[in-house]
């Protein structure tokens, strides 16, 4: 057998769907993600496992850290096993979501028939490999503000279909989430300034036409910083502002808004612009440039036990 099981979703253990609700995914959402995943690699059969493996054999593999970092995404991958080899997969996890893995760690063991372990293998690994790598970086973030009121928060500069799992991956490290779609908070960037005329006509009309709504409001200088804090704005995003210019903001501030710095942020700079006074540092890279966290799966000799 060379094609996947396609286990329905309500198949899947009640654990496992529980473990994702508890880390605030949607199983549905993560099961559709998975079975897309898994449907690109396959348009037909695994043709390499279809030829060289006996659809009888069966065997352990484990999934190895081959690097240091912070791991992410062990639910989905798991989910791609399930949904893959279907109910005879017997898996065993090692370690959870969030924690701190070295290299030569085993995350998680399922043993199956050893063309479906194949088959899923990269897909598996795609999923747990970047979400970690995601965590990863983020937790190299938040070690760099240890010691500051300043919290790393992510943007929505994701991969499509994948923001919701990237954002998990974000809090895994350690960090925290901006807003996830168009609709659960308003943010006013340089472009509504200009089309509703300044920065004071934007954040009313949102507040207008949203009063019970999350408003922040981007800002490049500080007359439009003293602007918003007189017309109440609790949220601003200093742009692209200097160290010693978003010291500045903070002093203007004095605590009757929260602040975070964006653009161009990079860990040399981190620990300056946290030392500023800003609650949040906005930083994109988390999700698009993340470096995937290297992870491999190692099929053992013989018979599983």
């Amino acid at each position: 057998m060379t094609r996947p099981a396609e286990t329905p979703l309500d198949s899947l253990p009640v654990e496992l769907v529980a473990s994702m609700k508890q880390a605030g995914l949607s199983a549905t959402q993560v099961y559709s993600t998975v079975a897309a995943a898994v449907a690109e690699d396959l348009p037909g059969e695994d043709v390499t496992s279809a030829a060289t493996i006996d659809p009888a054999q069966r065997a352990t593999a484990d999934l190895v850290a081959r690097a240091d970092g912070v791991l992410a995404g062990l639910d989905v991958a798991e989910t791609v096993f399930r949904y893959v080899v279907g109910d005879v997969a017997r898996i065993v996890r090692h370690v959870e979501d969030g924690a701190t893995v070295t290299r030569s760690d085993v995350l998680l063991t399922v043993t199956g028939p050893v063309d479906l372990l194949l088959t899923a293998e990269r897909t598996a690994l795609n999923f747990l490999c970047h979400l970690s790598g995601v965590a990863t970086g983020t937790a190299a973030w938040v070690r760099a503000l240890e010691g500051t009121s300043a919290k790393v928060r992510d943007t929505r500069k994701t991969t499509p279909g994948l923001r919701m799992l990237e954002k998990y991956a974000v809090r895994c490290g350690g960090g925290v989430n901006h807003r996830t779609t168009l609709s659960d908070q308003a943010l006013v960037k340089d472009n509504h300034v200009l089309a509703a005329g300044g920065v004071v006509a934007a954040y009313e009309a949102v507040r207008s036409r949203y009063p019970d709504l999350r408003v922040q409001v981007e800002v490049t200088d500080l007359d439009q910083l003293r602007e918003l804090l007189d017309a109440g704005c609790a949220e601003i995003l200093l742009d692209n502002m200097a160290t010693a210019r978003m010291a500045e903001a903070v002093a203007v501030t004095a605590g009757r808004a929260r602040l975070e710095a964006s653009g161009g942020l990079d860990l040399t700079r981190a620990r300056e612009v946290a030392e500023t006074g800003v609650d949040y540092l906005a930083v994109g890279a988390l999700t698009h440039s993340a470096t995937v966290l290297d992870i491999a799966m190692d099929l053992r000799a013989g018979d599983p036990a």
